[in-house]
């Protein structure tokens, strides 16, 4: 029984070491994930790591190239245009949802995000300011009561970072997106589901979005 909780957390560790590697970007796209390489850096051995890259491959985030080794997955215009009308589907829902069930302490907490993200905007920390992006929507998605479409759209937004890594920004970009999430909770916290879709859809096509660009 020890032995599978251990060889079970040492999935876990490869598995979060390789996912963070992908959707920070230091391990870019089109790197071929090695199971040797991955088990010499997280000190296992090669069949929790195996464990680990089948789930990544299963999510989407590696796939399998041409010589069958597993590399880290590309996204093209078409891919980023199809996670675009995704997220339009089913966070127009988580908002519309949470208009009805969530909390005033969810809704305080997602102010705070706020908070934080326009600090982390004016400092140009712009690693921590996705990062609060993403808890933002999933923030909402968890106020929604719909634990599936909160584990969608996690997944969903693991490809929306992969997506964009490398891309340039223009300056004071980040200040636009804080603005667009304000509307969002505003509409929210209004109770107007109309008002939080419309938005949502906003935010997602506003015009530093495309079908070749795609950022938070």
């Amino acid at each position: 029984m020890t032995k599978i909780a251990s060889r079970g957390a040492l999935t876990e560790v490869a598995y979060q070491y390789v996912r963070e590697g992908i959707v920070r970007g230091t391990i870019p796209t089109g790197t071929v994930v090695a199971e040797q390489a991955v088990a010499a850096a997280v000190g296992s051995s090669r069949t929790p790591v195996r464990h680990a890259l089948s789930t990544l491959l299963q999510e989407g985030l590696l796939e399998v190239g041409a010589r069958r080794q597993l590399i880290v997955r590309g996204f093209t215009p078409e891919h980023r245009a199809e996670i675009r009308l995704l997220r339009e589907a089913l966070e127009g829902v988580s908002v519309a949802r949470a208009c009805e069930t969530i909390t005033g302490d969810e809704l305080d907490a997602l102010h705070l995000n706020l908070l934080r993200q326009r600090r982390a905007a004016a400092e140009g920390r712009e690693d921590d300011f996705i990062d609060l992006d993403e808890e933002f929507h999933l923030a909402i998605a968890h106020g929604a009561r719909l634990p599936l479409l909160e584990r969608f759209l996690r997944q969903l937004r693991e490809f929306v970072r992969v997506s964009r890594l490398g891309m340039d920004r223009p300056a004071g970009q980040l200040a636009e997106v804080v603005a667009e999430h304000e509307r969002i909770l505003a509409a929210i916290e209004a109770r107007d589901e109309s008002a939080a879709r419309d938005a949502l859809v906003e935010h997602i096509d506003k015009g530093v979005y495309s079908t070749a660009e795609l950022v938070p």
